[in-house]
């Protein structure tokens, strides 16, 4: 998988994912803060963010594995700098990451657009609850709130991940620091 990738391209992922590994623990606090007030269904407005970098360094570099890579990598570093849940950390990470990459592989990893980029949110946030429905015990909440949940974390996986993914990365590429990687050759930074 990678034998295709360039030196650029695995910094780049490295980078990213320590620098995600920080905002993701970063947000299980804010999380937790806000779970305090309103139940568990506070993370799933912004479950979104856990699966970010996935979709950023796959629209960046347009590799296999991009998107498994950096999201296994990010929870890695995060278990490492002080997640809570220890190395169940890198699971989720595994989990989230290969909702995301299915998604650039069923299109061969060839298409890039925001719709594709969303989808990619969908894929992690569809496997990333059905992992926590089983190790979260959320059987045994009532299942419209359980549905509503599941919502949630959909619609926050596809606007933040996905259509937030795609900002950042678009910004990104804008101050001319993307040069060389995939996202720079693909003609068209709004697809």
């Amino acid at each position: 998988m990678l034998k295709s990738w360039k030196l650029k391209e695995v910094v780049l992922v490295s980078v990213l994912s320590v620098v995600f590994a920080v905002v993701y623990l970063l947000f299980v606090h804010i999380g937790n803060l806000w779970a305090g007030l309103i139940g568990p269904i506070a993370y799933e407005w912004i479950f979104g963010i856990w699966f970010i970098v996935s979709i950023i360094s796959a629209y960046i570099i347009r590799k296999p594995g991009a998107a498994f890579i950096s999201e296994v990598m990010a929870a890695t570093i995060e278990m490492l700098i002080g997640n809570a849940i220890g190395p169940r950390i890198i699971l989720v990470g595994i989990v989230q990451g290969l909702g995301a990459e299915a998604v650039f592989a069923m299109t061969g990893y060839r298409r890039y657009e925001p719709w594709v980029l969303m989808l990619a949110g969908f894929g992690s946030a569809v496997t990333s609850f059905v992992y926590t429905y089983f190790m979260s015990g959320f059987a045994m909440l009532e299942p419209g709130y359980v549905a509503t949940m599941f919502g949630l974390r959909a619609v926050s996986g596809m606007v933040i991940a996905g259509i937030g993914g795609k900002l950042l990365s678009d910004l990104l590429l804008k101050t001319g620091s993307l040069r060389g990687y995939a996202i720079s050759r693909s003609g068209n930074v709004h697809g």
